[in-house]
């Protein structure tokens, strides 16, 4: 940039973009709430999910079942990175899996197009509106020059940095619906079973082993009263059949409800502000991405903790089943 003007040296033009950049963002900053309200609020999520009837009933089950390992992958990719290995670090992340869903797809675009106002494209769609460069253009030092001047969002690693970065906001939206639903488990676990359920798998069995509790003592022979006091002592056993019915069903239904997820959670993320804090750290790490400054970049914390949550489940399960 140092050359693009007798006039116009490297301190002048590196100035002229930073102002361009902190208009930028400050813009982005003011436009978050109202974004956070036409998208996310029980009227705009449920328009937006009427693009999750079809295949995402697919895909979104897939990508739960996924997330475990792609997460596992994030980590050592981190890792690697620490330890200076860049090379190996990018073949991990290449190695995730995610199946990108209609309603995700849509998210991306309206952050690009609504709230960031960058040029984007997707299939049998495109939109070349540039905020960034209309700040720049804005700057008298640089207005008559921006026909040489390359926008930071036009730079080659950019774009594949902030479809990632609006990746991991939907991952972290929808991590907060699993974390939900972890906690309606072991409330169910808690208050019916008095048992630690934080998840389908935990849940399953216990609710498997109270249904033939149930079932044996209302048939005993000499009646339910004499039954309960039998089965008291002597409980019933549920059937391998009948727990991984049971299991089974606990972990399905809600895996294809995950496609629908966000109708529920994205109110509550709204009114509780979560949302807006979440845009609020993607444009901290967008500032400082467009300002090539180091930073910790966008990575939210919320799909760690339901996969931690997962750990819990199985680790539940498996004591369980070694009991």
């Amino acid at each position: 940039m140092g050359d693009v003007a007798p006039y116009l040296g490297p301190e002048e033009a590196d100035a002229a973009v930073r102002r361009a950049v902190a208009r930028y963002i400050r813009r982005r900053r003011q436009m978050a709430p109202d974004f956070v309200r036409r998208n996310f609020r029980l009227r705009g999520t449920l328009e937006l999910h009427r693009r999750a009837v079809g295949r995402d009933l697919l895909r979104a089950p897939a990508n739960l079942a996924l997330a475990g390992p792609n997460l596992a992958l994030e980590a050592a990719a981190r890792l690697a990175e620490r330890g200076g290995y860049e090379g190996a670090a990018a073949g991990l992340r290449q190695r995730r899996k995610v199946f990108v869903t209609d309603v995700a797809r849509e998210i991306e675009w309206r952050l690009f197009t609504e709230l960031l106002e960058l040029p984007y494209a997707q299939p049998g769609r495109r939109s070349e509106r540039d905020a960034l460069a209309g700040e720049i253009a804005r700057d008298p030092a640089v207005g008559a020059l921006l026909d040489r001047l390359s926008s930071a969002a036009a730079e080659p690693g950019f774009r594949a940095w902030a479809e990632q970065a609006a990746g991991r906001y939907g991952e972290a939206r929808l991590a907060v619906a699993e974390l939900a639903a972890s906690l309606v488990s072991a409330g169910i676990g808690a208050a019916a079973f008095r048992q630690w359920t934080p998840g389908a798998l935990s849940l399953g069995p216990v609710a498997a082993q109270a249904l033939a509790q149930q079932a044996a003592i209302a048939g005993f022979p000499l009646g339910a009263a004499a039954g309960g006091l039998w089965y008291g002592l002597f409980p019933a056993k549920a059937s391998t059949v009948a727990v991984a019915g049971l299991t089974g069903a606990l972990v399905l239904l809600p895996a294809m409800l995950t496609a629908f997820a966000g109708v529920a959670a994205d109110p509550v993320q709204a009114r509780l502000g979560i949302h807006d804090r979440r845009l609020s750290r993607l444009l901290d790490a967008l500032e400082g991405r467009l300002l090539g400054e180091a930073g910790p970049g966008f990575n939210p914390r919320e799909p760690w903790v339901a996969r931690i949550l997962d750990l819990a489940d199985l680790l539940n399960l498996a004591r369980r089943a070694t009991g």
